[in-house]
C-alpha cells in the first residue's frame, strides 16, 4: 500500500482523481442530502481526506463513493439539518403552484433523510450507493461485500427504511 503524503503535502494524483470522480462524489452526497450545495461541501471534505490518504488510485472510485455516503450521513446525524435554511431560502415565493404540496414534499424528504440516518450504517450506505447508480459489483467492491450479497443488503435496507418511515409516521 502506498504511504500517505507527508504532513501538509497532497498526493500527486489528487487533481486527476478529482477531475475524474468529482461528479460521482457530489451525486452520492446529493442523494443523501438532497441539496447540491451541501453535497459540494461534502465532496470537498471527501477529497481533502483522499488527498491526505494512502488509498491506491485504483481503489479511489469505491473509496470516494463510500466516503461521500458516510460523510453525508454524518452531516445528517450531527444535526446539520437544513430546515431553517430551506425555510429562509424558500421565502415567500408567490409563484409556487401549490404551497401545500411543496411543504408536504419538503417534509417527506426530511422524513426519508432522518429515517435513512437511523438505519445501520452499512445498510444506509449500500442503499445510497445503489440508488446513486452504482452497479451491484461497484457497491460490493466499495463496501467489501460479495456481489451476491448486495441485493440482499439493499432489500433489507429498503425494508428497514420502510419500517422506520412507518414507525415514525404512526408516532407523529
Amino acid at each position: 500500500m502506498p504511504t500517505p503524503p507527508a504532513p501538509g503535502a497532497v498526493r500527486a494524483d489528487l487533481e486527476q482523481v478529482f477531475r475524474s470522480w468529482y461528479p460521482q462524489v457530489v451525486a452520492v452526497a446529493a442523494r443523501v442530502l438532497g441539496r447540491r450545495d451541501e453535497a459540494e461541501d461534502v465532496a470537498q471534505e471527501v477529497f481533502l481526506a483522499f488527498g491526505r490518504s494512502a488509498v491506491p488510485v485504483g481503489a479511489a472510485a469505491g473509496w470516494l463513493s463510500v466516503a461521500a455516503a458516510h460523510t453525508a450521513l454524518n452531516h445528517i446525524r450531527a444535526g446539520r439539518r437544513r430546515a431553517d435554511r430551506e425555510v429562509a431560502a424558500r421565502g415567500t415565493d408567490e409563484m409556487a403552484a401549490d404551497v401545500a404540496d411543496e411543504v408536504l414534499a419538503l417534509e417527506d424528504r426530511r422524513r426519508v433523510r432522518a429515517a435513512l440516518a437511523r438505519l445501520p450504517h452499512r445498510q444506509a450506505v449500500a442503499l445510497v450507493l445503489r440508488h446513486s447508480g452504482l452497479s451491484y459489483a461497484e457497491v460490493a467492491a466499495a463496501l467489501d461485500l460479495s456481489p451476491g450479497s448486495v441485493g440482499t443488503t439493499v432489500r433489507r435496507a429498503e425494508s428497514a427504511l420502510r419500517e422506520e418511515l412507518n414507525g415514525h409516521a404512526s408516532s407523529d
